[in-house]
């Protein structure tokens, strides 16, 4: 395999670094690899990451803000300038996805990767139509299969789904009872979902299924969602 070109510029120094990672997120249409950002850069991957930690530490109370996902790296707009901006987008008047959406959503975040038949047991109703919206909205994906009869598809949030929740990294997850309120949900799905999560007696597997303990993040973050 031929070398990768040296890119037309001397290699930065470590305090030119994070203004250089900053200036090409700010162009990026996407999420961007970290490897992608080294080779453009010519510098080592252990680099980059050093000064992504600057970027995030810089941009601190700022109105953007540096998001890990599972497509890259990106800036994203401050949850707490969620409501300005959408008055700014004129996105106001946007559909909001349904309760059963939105429950959904919860029960996957938590339980990712996670099949449709262990969605529809939880919520005790068909799931067929909600995942199909929460897949065409980008945020839900199918990442799998499971073991088992049929090979049944697993299912996980997108980076788009911490992008309209205010989320930097995946395990930046409020606890379960936060996202119901987060995600507008009313008590009786809220304690739903609680009870699913924590439940008194934790059965064992039954062989062939798929379970997925709840995702604890380090610190419960709360953001404004926005209009989806």
């Amino acid at each position: 395999m031929p070398d990768e070109p040296r890119p037309p510029f001397d290699e930065p120094t470590a305090e030119e670094l994070p203004a250089l990672l900053e200036a090409l997120l700010f162009v990026a249409d996407g999420p961007v690899a970290e490897g992608a950002l080294a080779r453009t850069l010519g510098v080592t991957l252990a680099k980059v990451r050093r000064a992504l930690y600057e970027v995030r530490e810089g941009l601190d109370g700022h109105g953007v803000r540096l998001q890990h996902g599972p497509e890259g790296v990106q800036l994203i707009t401050a949850p707490e300038a969620a409501a300005a901006v959408e008055h700014f987008l004129g996105l106001e008047s946007s559909r909001r996805l349904s309760t059963a959406a939105l429950e959904t959503l919860a029960v996957i975040a938590y339980r990712q990767p996670v099949t449709r038949g262990a969605i529809e047991a939880i919520r005790g109703t068909s799931s067929d139509g909600v995942l199909a919206t929460l897949r065409a909205r980008g945020l839900v994906e199918r990442v799998g299969r499971a073991d088992g009869p049929g090979r049944p598809g697993l299912y996980a949030t997108t980076q788009r789904f911490l992008e309209h929740f205010g989320l930097e990294r995946a395990d930046h997850l409020p606890g379960l009872d936060e996202l119901a309120e987060l995600l507008g949900l009313d008590d009786g799905v809220q304690q739903s979902l609680i009870d699913v999560a924590e439940p008194e007696e934790a059965p064992g597997p039954e062989e062939g299924s798929v379970e997925q303990s709840a995702v604890a993040g380090p610190e419960p973050v709360v953001q404004p969602p926005l209009n989806l």
